[in-house]
This record gives structure tokens, sequence and C-alpha cells, in this order.
């Protein structure tokens, strides 16, 4: 094997690269996790991730990836047969639509294009139209990983208002949780799911779900199946700090330095406007490289990762093996209905100007190395975007 010098790029929208002082946080001896030390730990992090989801209500954090957390909020708030509205916003909604037939439930899937987010007035028409009020519950992706859109979901929240329905509303926001505005209690949203390999800079092995008042009553009344994914398990010793079973306690440790990071250090607004910043940066490069963005919709860009089209007759796929093997830097794949037409840029989580622009440097030359037609001076708008957006905040902040 040969030696490769420097660090790995991992610009795949997520897992993100974990911080060093996560990573060191982590590397902890295992302790009791029935003794006292370890119910600091446990309501420090469950505190810290009402914070996250902007919420006052519980928040179940599960050792597994974010999958395990899609069937938790199902499994938890429906019963067999039940009727689910889903949107299919992408790869991501497709898979949670299947997770939801294979559990028994009846997911009814509006047909996307995979290049725009969750549309609010076709849900609502739809729910307009339920006057039976068959369907229990609609399904939303807040930031689709596979197409680089973010739904606007306080629009879903009033288009479900708006048809006076009562079906519960379910979000994911895997991707998009400690990365982009997220806010569960003002959204109206009943379950939100999480996960910890994205914005919340850790490896994978922790998802959430954070529950509303609505959804935890209807969890009373739920006949599908659950042992290991039950909220109420899990609800009554969280509130000593501690689990129903043997936590990933590791991971919690890590997760309680990262929750620092985002909400006492930089504070979650200012990790919002720098993810924002980096997308819009990106974007300025592949518009000036003359490429396509998969997201058409400027108000559902999303600030976690740019998706990006191929030209015709060339294979993403390709693409990034030529910027692996040069530039030890892995790009996220196409997926789904867009697999080898669509690379993705992931710019999230411990991200920071220059991780950017090598980021970006490694595109521009693997283009060229891998013979995809586009013009030059993408790296030079990014750039301009970023020197422009600091002296803007620099004069904004001496006035």
């Amino acid at each position: 094997m040969t030696y490769v010098a420097g660090r790995h790029f991992l610009q795949i929208p997520g897992p993100s690269t974990v911080p060093e002082r996560v990573m060191r946080a982590i590397d902890m001896p295992v302790i009791d996790h029935r003794g006292p030390d370890f119910a600091g730990l446990g309501k420090d992090v469950l505190a810290g991730m009402k914070r996250v989801f902007k919420t006052q209500g519980d928040v179940v954090i599960y050792p597994a990836s974010g999958t395990g957390a899609w069937e938790a909020a199902l499994v938890n708030t429906l019963s067999p047969g039940d009727t689910v509205l889903m949107y299919e916003s992408g790869q991501f909604a497709t898979l949670w639509k299947n997770l939801a037939l294979r559990l028994g439930l009846k997911p009814e899937f509006i047909a996307g294009d995979w290049r725009h987010g969750a549309d609010p007035a076709a849900i609502e028409a739809r729910l307009a139209a339920d006057t039976a009020h068959t369907i229990k519950a609609v399904c939303v992706v807040h930031n689709e990983t596979s197409t680089g859109t973010t739904s606007r979901v306080g629009e879903v929240r009033k288009a479900i208002d708006r048809a006076k329905h009562p079906a519960l509303f379910l979000v994911d926001t895997i991707s998009g949780l400690g990365s982009v505005d997220y806010r569960h209690d003002e959204w109206g949203a009943d379950v939100t799911v999480g996960g910890s390999q994205k914005g919340l800079m850790l490896p994978p092995g922790l998802s959430f779900n954070a529950i509303s008042t609505k959804a935890l009553a209807a969890s009373k009344n739920a006949k599908l199946p659950r042992s290991y994914w039950s909220w109420d398990e899990m609800l009554a010793p969280n509130k000593n700090g501690y689990f129903p079973y043997t936590p990933a306690t590791n991971l919690l440790y890590g997760l309680r330095e990262a929750l620092k990071m985002l909400l006492d250090e930089e504070g979650l607004d200012q990790v919002f406007a720098r993810h924002q910043r980096h997308a819009e940066a990106t974007r300025r490069a592949v518009t000036a490289w003359g490429l396509e963005i998969v997201c058409q919709n400027p108000a559902e860009y999303s600030g976690v990762l740019t998706a990006v089209m191929m030209p015709a007759g060339h294979s993403e796929v390709a693409f990034r093996k030529v910027v692996l093997e040069h530039f030890n830097m892995s790009l996220g794949s196409g997926l789904g209905k867009v697999a080898d037409k669509v690379f993705r840029i992931g710019h999230l989580g411990d991200f920071n100007d220059l991780t950017l622009m090598g980021t970006l440097a490694g595109v521009e030359m693997g283009l060229e190395l891998a013979g995809v037609p586009h013009k030059k001076g993408g790296v030079e708008a990014a750039m301009a975007c970023l020197t422009g957006a600091n002296a803007k905040a620099k004069n904004a902040k001496a006035a």
C-alpha cells in the first residue's frame, strides 16, 4: 500500500468530519451507566438536544442510525393499516416510504421531481380532499440529502392547518439538524427525527426523536408493535438522566462536547449563518463552472450540501473516482433515480472557509482531469463570495 500524504477530505454530505476535541471526549473510560456520574451526562445531553431541536418537549436518544429513529417515529404513533401521506422529494423520502410499507402502513406518495422540496400546496389539497380523515400522518424530509433541497417545513405546517386536518406531522431532519435552522415547536412538528453524524459532528451511532404532546398522546393508542423503540420505556428513566438499556456512553460524551461547541461557544445562529455562507459560495462556483444545481428553487437551497448535475454523457462515478485517486477527496455519489447523474459536495459540520476552498479546488481540478466540460473560474467565484461576505461582516461589526 502506498502512503498518501495529508488529510483525507471527506466532503460527502455526512458522515461529516469529527472535530479532534469531540474525538478526545469520546476517548474516555467507560463508566457505570447506572451510577451517579452517568446521570449528569444523561441530563446534560437530553437538555442540550432540546435546545438544538428548539423544543420544550421530550427528546429521546437511541443508539441507532437515523433509520432506527424513522421506525421509532412511525411505530410509536401509528397502527397497522394506517394511511400515511408522504412526499417524494428524493431518495431518503423514498426509503422512509419503503420502511412504512414494511411496517404494514399504507403510504400514499405524492410524486415529486427530485428537484424541489415538499410542496405545501399539494399536501394541503390532498388533506382537504380527505374529509373522512383516513390520513393519520404527514411525513416530510426537511433536508433531502440526495438532492440538496430543503423543504419549507413551516409552510407545510400551515398547509395542514389550513386544511383543518388532524393528521400528525412527522419530519426527518437527519441531515439538517445542527446545520440549518429547524424549529420543532414553532413549526408544529409532532415527531422530528435526527441523527448524530451530520451537523452534530459525531460518528454515526446516535439518533433522536423530538416528541410533541400530541404525538405522546397518540402513542397511547398506537397499535404497531414496539419494544426497543418504545418511548414509554425511554422517558421514565430519562427523567433522572438514565436509559432503560445500555446506552452508547462514549458517544454521549462526544455529544456533550459537540453541544458545547454548537450552543455555548459558536451559537446556533452563527452556525446556521456559516453554513449558508459556504453554501452560497459553493453555488457561485457551480454556476461559474457552467454546471447545473439540482435544486431548482432558490428558496429551498440547502445549507448542508450542493448537488450538481453532470453534463449529459458524463459519469459522476468516473468523475468522483478521479477526484479520490488524485486528491484524496470523497464527494457524495448520486443515489436512486439520479445515480451516476449527480455528484454532491458536502459543506457541513466542522467546516471553515479554507476547507471549502480546498474542496472546490479539488472539484475544479477533478473536472479538468476527468474531461468533464466546464468553464474555469469556479474557485475564484467562491473566493470572491467569501471575501465579500467576510468584509461585510467586518464592516457591520465595526459600525
